[in-house]
Protein backbone atom coordinates (compact mmCIF):
# COMPACT_ATOMS: atom_id res chain seq x y z
CA UNK A 1 0.00 0.00 0.00
CA UNK A 2 0.85 3.55 -0.14
CA UNK A 3 0.92 6.37 2.36
CA UNK A 4 1.36 10.02 2.10
CA UNK A 5 2.60 13.48 3.76
CA UNK A 6 5.58 15.25 5.57
CA UNK A 7 4.20 13.98 9.10
CA UNK A 8 3.48 10.31 7.99
CA UNK A 9 6.56 9.68 6.49
CA UNK A 10 8.24 11.40 9.67
CA UNK A 11 6.69 9.11 12.35
CA UNK A 12 7.42 6.21 10.30
CA UNK A 13 11.16 7.14 9.88
CA UNK A 14 11.71 8.31 13.02
CA UNK A 15 10.11 4.35 14.44
CA UNK A 16 12.14 3.13 11.67
CA UNK A 17 8.98 1.22 9.73
CA UNK A 18 9.64 -0.98 7.11
CA UNK A 19 9.82 1.27 4.05
CA UNK A 20 10.11 -0.60 0.71
CA UNK A 21 10.38 2.39 -1.27
CA UNK A 22 10.00 6.37 -1.46
CA UNK A 23 8.58 8.40 -4.10
CA UNK A 24 9.81 12.32 -4.18
CA UNK A 25 8.84 15.20 -6.10
CA UNK A 26 12.11 16.32 -7.57
CA UNK A 27 12.12 19.71 -5.88
CA UNK A 28 11.64 18.00 -2.57
CA UNK A 29 13.71 19.70 -0.17
CA UNK A 30 13.05 18.74 3.69
CA UNK A 31 16.11 18.02 4.67
CA UNK A 32 15.11 15.39 7.56
CA UNK A 33 13.14 13.75 5.53
CA UNK A 34 15.75 12.84 2.69
CA UNK A 35 18.90 12.65 5.74
CA UNK A 36 16.72 9.96 7.35
CA UNK A 37 15.81 8.33 3.98
CA UNK A 38 19.72 8.00 2.93
CA UNK A 39 20.48 6.81 6.76
CA UNK A 40 17.97 3.74 6.73
CA UNK A 41 19.51 3.06 2.94
CA UNK A 42 15.54 3.45 1.56
CA UNK A 43 15.32 3.59 -1.95
CA UNK A 44 14.01 6.81 -3.77
CA UNK A 45 12.98 7.43 -6.89
CA UNK A 46 12.19 11.13 -7.74
CA UNK A 47 9.20 12.00 -9.75
CA UNK A 48 6.93 15.09 -11.23
CA UNK A 49 4.47 16.42 -9.69
CA UNK A 50 1.75 14.86 -12.69
CA UNK A 51 3.80 11.42 -11.87
CA UNK A 52 3.26 11.56 -8.08
CA UNK A 53 -0.22 12.13 -8.70
CA UNK A 54 -0.90 9.31 -11.01
CA UNK A 55 0.25 7.26 -7.96
CA UNK A 56 -1.76 9.30 -5.21
CA UNK A 57 -4.28 11.97 -5.47
CA UNK A 58 -4.30 13.02 -1.82
CA UNK A 59 -2.47 15.52 -0.52
CA UNK A 60 1.11 13.99 -0.52
CA UNK A 61 3.22 16.63 0.47
CA UNK A 62 5.44 15.75 -2.47
CA UNK A 63 6.50 12.33 -0.68
CA UNK A 64 4.94 8.80 -1.14
CA UNK A 65 6.09 6.11 1.04
CA UNK A 66 5.81 2.50 -0.69
CA UNK A 67 4.76 0.00 2.65
CA UNK A 68 3.61 -3.09 3.48
CA UNK A 69 -0.17 -3.78 3.89
CA UNK A 70 -1.07 -2.50 7.65
CA UNK A 71 -1.29 -5.54 9.96
CA UNK A 72 -4.22 -5.54 12.06
CA UNK A 73 -3.84 -6.99 15.63
CA UNK A 74 -5.75 -9.61 17.12
CA UNK A 75 -8.90 -9.14 19.42
CA UNK A 76 -6.55 -10.95 22.20
CA UNK A 77 -3.79 -8.21 21.95
CA UNK A 78 -6.25 -5.26 23.46
CA UNK A 79 -6.34 -5.40 27.23
CA UNK A 80 -6.85 -1.82 28.17
CA UNK A 81 -8.86 -0.43 30.60
CA UNK A 82 -10.82 1.85 27.75
CA UNK A 83 -11.45 0.04 24.07
CA UNK A 84 -12.65 1.97 21.23
CA UNK A 85 -15.53 0.22 18.93
CA UNK A 86 -16.54 1.61 16.22
CA UNK A 87 -20.11 0.75 14.55
CA UNK A 88 -19.53 0.53 10.40
CA UNK A 89 -18.22 4.03 9.86
CA UNK A 90 -17.63 4.93 6.39
CA UNK A 91 -15.46 8.11 6.74
CA UNK A 92 -12.14 7.47 6.11
CA UNK A 93 -11.22 11.70 7.59
CA UNK A 94 -13.69 10.61 10.57
CA UNK A 95 -11.68 7.44 11.05
CA UNK A 96 -8.43 8.73 10.86
CA UNK A 97 -9.48 11.86 12.96
CA UNK A 98 -10.68 9.51 15.50
CA UNK A 99 -7.65 7.19 15.77
CA UNK A 100 -5.40 10.58 16.40
CA UNK A 101 -7.78 11.67 19.46
CA UNK A 102 -7.07 8.14 20.58
CA UNK A 103 -3.69 8.24 20.30
CA UNK A 104 -3.60 11.91 21.98
CA UNK A 105 -5.56 10.86 24.73
CA UNK A 106 -3.74 7.98 25.63
CA UNK A 107 -6.52 4.96 23.88
CA UNK A 108 -4.21 2.60 22.28
CA UNK A 109 -6.90 0.23 21.24
CA UNK A 110 -9.80 0.39 18.24
CA UNK A 111 -12.07 -2.18 17.17
CA UNK A 112 -13.55 -2.44 13.63
CA UNK A 113 -16.08 -4.73 11.36
CA UNK A 114 -14.34 -6.53 8.45
CA UNK A 115 -17.77 -5.75 6.90
CA UNK A 116 -19.64 -2.46 5.62
CA UNK A 117 -17.05 -0.49 7.35
CA UNK A 118 -13.76 2.01 6.58
CA UNK A 119 -10.48 -0.23 6.80
CA UNK A 120 -6.99 1.36 7.48
CA UNK A 121 -5.92 2.86 3.96
CA UNK A 122 -4.01 5.89 2.90
CA UNK A 123 -6.33 8.70 3.68
CA UNK A 124 -6.87 7.09 7.15
CA UNK A 125 -3.25 7.27 7.92
CA UNK A 126 -2.82 10.88 6.45
CA UNK A 127 -5.42 12.25 8.82
CA UNK A 128 -4.55 10.28 11.91
CA UNK A 129 -1.21 12.16 11.07
CA UNK A 130 1.45 9.43 12.13
CA UNK A 131 -1.04 8.89 15.32
CA UNK A 132 -1.82 5.30 13.59
CA UNK A 133 1.73 4.03 14.18
CA UNK A 134 1.18 3.92 18.18
CA UNK A 135 -2.48 2.61 18.44
CA UNK A 136 -3.75 -0.92 17.71
CA UNK A 137 -6.68 -1.23 15.75
CA UNK A 138 -8.45 -5.19 15.59
CA UNK A 139 -10.54 -6.00 12.79
CA UNK A 140 -13.68 -8.41 13.93
CA UNK A 141 -15.82 -10.30 11.65
CA UNK A 142 -18.94 -9.52 13.83
CA UNK A 143 -19.18 -6.82 16.32
CA UNK A 144 -22.25 -7.96 18.80
CA UNK A 145 -19.69 -11.06 19.51
CA UNK A 146 -16.81 -8.89 20.05
CA UNK A 147 -19.26 -7.18 22.51
CA UNK A 148 -20.47 -10.85 24.65
CA UNK A 149 -16.22 -11.76 24.23
CA UNK A 150 -15.61 -8.78 25.88
CA UNK A 151 -18.37 -8.79 28.20
CA UNK A 152 -17.05 -12.13 29.73
CA UNK A 153 -13.72 -10.10 30.54
CA UNK A 154 -15.19 -7.54 32.60
CA UNK A 155 -15.81 -4.81 30.38
CA UNK A 156 -18.55 -2.12 30.27
CA UNK A 157 -20.22 -1.47 27.02
CA UNK A 158 -20.93 2.07 26.42
CA UNK A 159 -23.20 3.16 23.63
CA UNK A 160 -23.67 6.84 21.67
CA UNK A 161 -26.74 7.47 20.62
CA UNK A 162 -29.15 10.95 20.73
CA UNK A 163 -31.27 9.48 23.35
CA UNK A 164 -29.48 8.21 26.63
CA UNK A 165 -28.19 9.27 29.57
CA UNK A 166 -26.26 12.84 29.39
CA UNK A 167 -22.77 11.41 28.86
CA UNK A 168 -20.96 13.52 31.73
CA UNK A 169 -23.30 11.30 34.21
CA UNK A 170 -22.28 7.83 33.02
CA UNK A 171 -19.68 6.25 35.37
CA UNK A 172 -16.53 5.20 33.46
CA UNK A 173 -14.81 3.44 36.23
CA UNK A 174 -13.66 -0.06 35.72
CA UNK A 175 -12.80 -1.73 32.09
CA UNK A 176 -15.19 -0.08 29.13
CA UNK A 177 -15.89 0.04 25.47
CA UNK A 178 -16.74 3.20 23.79
CA UNK A 179 -18.74 2.61 20.91
CA UNK A 180 -19.11 5.12 17.99
CA UNK A 181 -22.02 4.87 15.64
CA UNK A 182 -22.06 4.87 12.03
CA UNK A 183 -22.12 8.29 10.98
CA UNK A 184 -25.97 8.78 9.06
CA UNK A 185 -27.47 6.07 10.88
CA UNK A 186 -25.65 5.50 14.55
CA UNK A 187 -25.30 2.17 16.64
CA UNK A 188 -26.90 -0.71 14.68
CA UNK A 189 -29.72 -2.20 16.47
CA UNK A 190 -28.32 -5.46 18.01
CA UNK A 191 -25.30 -3.50 18.59
CA UNK A 192 -27.27 -0.92 21.00
CA UNK A 193 -29.25 -4.00 22.50
CA UNK A 194 -25.91 -4.99 23.90
CA UNK A 195 -25.19 -1.98 24.93
CA UNK A 196 -24.73 -1.62 29.11
CA UNK A 197 -24.89 1.60 29.07
CA UNK A 198 -25.96 4.62 26.26
CA UNK A 199 -24.37 7.91 26.30
CA UNK A 200 -25.92 11.37 24.90
CA UNK A 201 -24.54 14.75 24.33
CA UNK A 202 -26.46 17.59 25.04
CA UNK A 203 -27.41 19.52 21.99
CA UNK A 204 -28.28 23.26 22.84
CA UNK A 205 -28.06 24.46 18.99
CA UNK A 206 -30.28 24.02 16.12
CA UNK A 207 -28.29 21.16 14.81
CA UNK A 208 -29.52 17.20 15.91
CA UNK A 209 -26.20 15.66 15.83
CA UNK A 210 -22.35 16.11 15.99
CA UNK A 211 -19.83 15.01 13.45
CA UNK A 212 -19.06 10.96 14.52
CA UNK A 213 -15.03 12.34 15.17
CA UNK A 214 -16.31 15.56 17.24
CA UNK A 215 -18.93 13.27 19.57
CA UNK A 216 -15.87 10.45 19.73
CA UNK A 217 -13.71 12.90 20.99
CA UNK A 218 -15.80 14.48 23.46
CA UNK A 219 -16.94 10.73 24.89
CA UNK A 220 -13.38 9.86 25.02
CA UNK A 221 -11.62 12.61 27.31
CA UNK A 222 -14.61 12.18 29.34
CA UNK A 223 -14.09 8.94 30.13
CA UNK A 224 -10.20 9.79 30.71
CA UNK A 225 -11.84 12.09 33.28
CA UNK A 226 -13.67 9.61 34.70
CA UNK A 227 -11.08 7.11 35.36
Amino acid sequence: MYVYGKNVAKEMLNKKEKINKAFLYNKFNDNEILSNLKKQNIKIKYLTKDELNKIETGNHQGIILEVDDYKYSSIDDLNDDIIVMLDHLEDPHNFGAIIRTCEAAGVKNIIIPKDRSVKVTSSVIKVSVGAIENVKIALVNNLVNTIKELKQKGYWIIGTDMQGTDYRNIDYSGKIVLVIGNEGKGLSRLTEENCDFIASIPMRGKVNSLNASVAAALIIYEAIRGK
